[in-house]
């Protein structure tokens, strides 16, 4: 039972997209409409939920946007929490990425903790020499598990900036096989875009939202069983927000709810008819 909480509530950290192999030889240079950029200090919060029971939340927040290299870089975090009283889980992980400006990783780090201690993970990824670096280990007392170098073969998101990856995409129907790093491999993630406006009602406002839809499939299983198809609706806007996302795990279903937002200037544009 705790490894399939712990499961449900790990998968809502990659609820957007989750990874899988790549095997094409494409290099991706994509372009963004200038109304669909980041905002530093937007925070979401969502409560993710399996069936009827609320497990916990996640939390989103854009920190910083600054100039590496001469290269425009956002950082963006997430926290994923459970509620006290859950039985057998106590849940407690940030995952931070750091995005270029056409959103894919340049540095993804992970502080995970356990019972007895803390765990962190670290990817840094150098495209001019073509490597990834690994580095995983125990926070205090430090002990270093892995200390690793693989090759780049393309540039990769890691699990988290691969949500503002979609984010930054919506607008038009179409579909892309985006490759990832996550969990020391080398993977991808089906995106499928749709531009229908549907409507998405969720309990934090008292009116239909006007969203448009995302879907994909990963063909492998992931850690904590994380695997098949998932889905999700964004606000039909230049914000593009997250609404509701589900997911699939091995042996059920989970669903995240957008609960509260810190964006200036911004509500969730309503459905009209």
């Amino acid at each position: 039972m705790k490894k399939f909480l712990l499961a449900v509530l790990f998968a809502a950290a990659l609820i957007i997209a989750s990874p899988h192999l790549f095997s094409g030889k494409k290099s991706y240079t994509l372009s963004f409409s200038s109304e669909k950029s980041l905002q530093v200090g937007e925070e979401l919060r969502y409560v993710v939920s399996y069936s009827f029971l609320n497990l916990g939340e996640v939390r989103l927040k854009v920190k910083d946007k600054k100039i590496v290299n001469k290269q425009t870089v956002y950082i963006a975090v997430a926290y994923i929490d459970s509620y006290k009283g859950i039985p057998f889980v106590d849940l407690h992980q940030i995952y931070e990425t750091h995005m270029r400006a056409d959103y894919f990783s340049n540095h993804f780090k992970a502080l995970i903790r356990a019972e007895k201690y803390t765990a962190y993970t670290n990817y840094f990824f150098d495209y001019e020499k073509k490597t990834i670096a690994v580095k995983k280990g125990r926070v205090s007392p430090p002990q270093v598990w892995t200390d690793s170098v693989t090759t780049a073969e393309h540039i990769y998101q890691d699990g988290l900036s691969i949500f503002y990856f979609a984010r930054m995409n919506f607008g038009k129907k179409w579909s892309i096989d985006v490759p990832c790093f996550v969990t020391e491999q080398k993977v991808k993630t089906r995106l499928n875009f749709y531009d229908e406006p549907v409507k998405v009602s969720i309990d934090a406002v008292d009116y239909d939202i006007n969203c448009v839809r995302l879907d994909g499939y990963t063909d492998f299983v992931s850690v904590f069983g994380l695997t098949g198809y998932f889905e999700g609706w964004f606000t039909n806007d230049e914000a593009s927000v997250p609404v509701v996302a589900k997911m699939k795990v091995i042996i059920g279903n989970i669903r995240l709810e957008l609960k509260e937002w810190k964006r200036e200037g911004w509500t969730p544009p309503k459905y009209r008819n």
